[in-house]
């Protein structure tokens, strides 16, 4: 009941589409890249942005990927589960970094389907169903961080 409380306390508000979409594109990013995941991110119901580590630009040819592989993912229709796990377990997984640290012992870990599994206090959709159709709406580069905004359509 205590960590309910904490969970309720902590929990960010995002539009839940919108949120699930960045987990989407994160793990995308991820795998496409081998890079990180966004080190910073704004998270609106009319368009978002993520920021990453990286060493230039997307190329119009990246661009159109990330888009068709986020889309496939959505298009899956995959549920969005969650899990509770101790911290100590959470740190042997998961970076642990942008948790706030009043997340407490047990760590709610969000997972789309088999596609991605990250730690985090957001809302979500239950179905990538309930997502839309994603678009990066432009794209930019400066001083090592690759700015991608996006938004969805129905």
């Amino acid at each position: 009941m205590e960590q309910d409380n904490v969970l309720n306390k902590t929990k960010k508000s995002y539009y839940e589409p919108m949120h699930s979409t960045e987990h989407i594109l994160n793990q995308t990013m991820v795998r496409m890249f081998n890079c990180d995941r966004s080190v910073r991110n704004h998270i609106e119901k009319k368009k978002s942005k993520c920021d990453y580590r990286f060493d230039r630009n997307l190329i119009p040819e990246e661009i159109n990927t990330i888009e068709n592989k986020v889309n496939d993912v959505i298009s899956q229709h995959l549920s969005v589960t969650e899990l509770m796990i101790s911290r100590t377990e959470a740190q042997k997984r998961f970076n642990l970094s942008k948790l706030p640290d009043e997340a407490g012992d047990i760590i709610r870990i969000i997972s789309i389907g088999d596609y991605d599994a990250c730690p985090c206090i957001g809302v979500h959709v239950s179905n990538t169903s309930e997502i839309g159709k994603f678009k990066i709406i432009s794209t930019d580069y400066a001083e090592g961080i690759l700015r991608i905004r996006y938004k969805l359509e129905q």
